[in-house]
């Protein structure tokens, strides 16, 4: 059935509550429940409801059902309200980026795991390049994931520019003149799918070591440099800051980086709830017309499933 829901985020749209999930809410036992905390499940807890019965109405309210990467959590407040956003405004690039790395995240996943690195970086060629091997920058990075000059070179890339175009004069069978013209050199290890990952890979794992394996400082750094990272980190003046304590000195560009780093990894983890509508990021409240009705056929359907 397809039921209207309101939320502190949300004015008005419409999520699917099979009868399946009703049991879950009406088994679970109403009454323990009905002044439950909202919760951001991150692991495997089970999503809870509370009812309020109302002259053959009933409100149910459907706790946040958003679940976060175990490497990301531990600040999800931080980014809920970015996420949803971007789950809304940017939905088509969200399932066409989802798509197209059916093709390439499982070589990444491969690769990263050689060099024991977090899965989760695979999203960063997708956010470098989107997938586009030809793919070159305002600033001249190019490739797959994005290397400039100087760091491909320092990461075994090889890069021999495409020069122009050579002539030389020959003479043809008939004693005339010919000019023939030739493109000379051309190559660029940039654009090699394997090469540029593994290179990716050991550039990672280097940040790794230089920001003490702080993923998401990690991720900062691929886009701005690890000097600006450390020169944000010490303007917080703490010991050992992360991200979060770091953001608000790092450059604009790289704040959404990350934001969007994070919003992926957890999009693409709740992809079937995002796709079929049913992904919340706050308490959602349902008005249930016939309350007494579904809540009896809900617990006879319970009871004969026992």
């Amino acid at each position: 059935m397809i039921l209207k829901l309101s939320s502190s985020r949300r004015k008005k749209t419409s999520l699917t509550v099979s009868k399946s999930t009703l049991i879950l809410f009406f088994t679970m036992g109403i009454a323990g429940i009905a002044n439950a905390d909202p919760v951001y499940d991150t692991s495997k807890k089970t999503l809870l409801a509370s009812v309020e019965k109302k002259a053959g109405t009933g409100d149910v309210t459907l706790e946040a059902n958003v679940q976060f990467p175990e490497t990301l959590t531990g600040n999800e407040e931080e980014a809920l309200e970015y996420i949803e956003k971007f789950s809304e405004n940017r939905r088509a690039y969200v399932i066409r980026t989802y798509n197209r790395g059916k093709k390439y995240f499982p070589k990444v996943s491969a690769i990263l795991k050689k060099y024991d690195l977090p899965d989760e970086l695979k999203m960063l060629i997708a956010l470098e390049s989107a997938f586009n091997a030809n793919a070159v920058s305002k600033a001249g990075a190019v490739g797959y994931w994005q290397f400039m000059d100087d760091v491909a070179k320092e990461y075994g890339l090889k890069y021999v520019p495409r020069h122009s175009k050579a002539t030389r004069t020959i003479k043809g069978k008939n004693g005339k003149k010919i000019i023939v013209k030739k493109q000379s050199g051309g190559r660029d290890d940039r654009k090699n799918f394997n090469k540029s990952t593994f290179a990716a890979a050991r550039y990672l794992k280097d940040r790794g070591r230089n920001l003490n394996n702080d993923l998401l400082l990690m991720v900062a750094s691929y886009n701005c440099g690890i000097g600006n990272v450390w020169e944000a980190m010490k303007r917080t003046g703490k010991d050992n800051p992360g991200f979060w304590d770091v953001k608000d000195y790092l450059p604009a560009e790289t704040r959404a980086y990350v934001m969007n780093f994070i919003t992926l990894n957890v999009l693409f983890h709740n992809y079937d709830k995002f796709t079929d509508n049913s992904l919340t990021f706050s308490p959602v409240k349902i008005k249930l017309d016939n309350f007494e009705q579904h809540l009896t056929e809900a617990l006879d359907e319970a009871s004969n499933q026992k």
